[in-house]
């Protein structure tokens, strides 16, 4: 009996170790740049680390636009955002990124309603909810995760070319996770149904984004924009719930007490969007506010020129469409 209490005894005090460590190491960003006249999107502004995302810099006096495919969250978050800040320029746009429709709706009203846009924060993603393609013919997790957020980003460049000037690019961060370590950039495959595991797709997604973030940064190259990936780490969102309502509720859980909280898992995307010296690198990989490196196959100049070909493809624009998206509007 006593040997079984010490066993407890000892998991529970490694369990706390590990917690308080981990919690002891979150980085937090420090950054006191205010906002005032600026805009950002925030997709997936609306819940878990989009929410204080998008709180925050609207705290700061920015003009906030958060996205996300549910108009009852999308109005609720806008309030929450206005009675927390006391910020009334925030803005709820409904933006459905498994519909390349939706997206062009989305980034057309911003063309035409928005005259600058400082800040591009793709952070809206889906967990692993399900094996199927959308009606555009592409895999879920691909299209909400990868080709959606490619596609926005493409159309809003013309807008961001002309807000970005010198000493001040304009931004666009694109939140991927540690699980880009298991991705795999197979083109012929990449939206297969019945062929990869779930949590693997979820990986494929990630290190697709990666790889946009580095092509699109040579693509770039002499632009006041700026393209760079953020790891918020091990965060307690209701993402897992996707995979198993009981075994996500119990990762949530574990995630919340171990490692970090959606603010905690804001704070790298919040220090990409803000800190001076984040504004002027492009193609880096952010992880607990730092700088650190993705995978090195992340980096490969021939996978991310085939992975761009076959993207433009697949969300259907036109080679003068590709060219205008690199035109700054007048």
């Amino acid at each position: 009996m006593y040997e079984v209490l010490f066993i407890i005894a000892i998991i529970v005090i490694i369990a706390l170790s590990v917690a308080v460590y981990q919690k002891s190491t979150n980085a937090i960003c420090i950054s006191r740049r205010r906002l005032e006249g600026r805009t950002v999107i925030v997709t997936g502004g609306t819940a878990g680390i989009g929410l204080h995302i998008a709180t925050d810099l609207a705290h700061r006096g920015a003009r906030v636009i958060i996205a996300c495919p549910f108009e009852d969250e999308g109005i609720n978050a806008r309030k929450q955002i206005i009675q927390e800040t006391e910020n009334q320029n925030v803005i709820y746009k409904f933006l459905d990124l498994a519909s390349l429709k939706s997206v062009r709706l989305f980034a057309a009203d911003i063309l035409k309603t928005e005259d600058r846009l400082d800040i591009l924060l793709n952070n809206a993603g889906v967990g692993v909810p399900g094996d199927f393609q959308t009606a555009d013919g592409m895999h879920f997790i691909m299209q909400v995760n990868y080709y959606g957020t490619f596609l926005l980003t493409l159309l809003l460049l013309p807008l961001l070319m002309r807000t970005g000037k010198p000493g001040e690019s304009s931004r666009i961060i694109t939140t991927a996770s540690f699980l880009h370590m298991i991705g795999k950039v197979d083109i012929e495959n990449l939206n297969r149904t019945n062929y990869w595991n779930k949590v693997r797709i979820y990986g494929n997604s990630k290190i697709c984004l990666v790889l946009f973030a580095n092509e699109l940064t040579k693509r770039l190259k002499d632009s006041h924009v700026v393209i760079n990936n953020v790891d918020p780490g091990l965060v307690g969102t209701k993402i897992y719930e996707s995979l198993n309502r009981v075994c996500g509720t119990i990762l949530r859980l574990v995630c919340l007490l171990f490692f970090k909280t959606p603010w905690q898992g804001a704070q790298t995307a919040l220090h990409a969007a803000l800190d001076k010296k984040a504004g002027e690198v492009s193609g880096a990989y952010f992880m607990n506010c730092e700088k650190v490196g993705a995978i090195k196959r992340a980096y490969c100049d021939k996978t991310a020129k085939a992975l761009w070909k076959d993207s433009v493809r697949l969300v259907k624009l036109t080679e003068d469409e590709v060219e205008l998206c690199f035109k700054s509007l007048q």
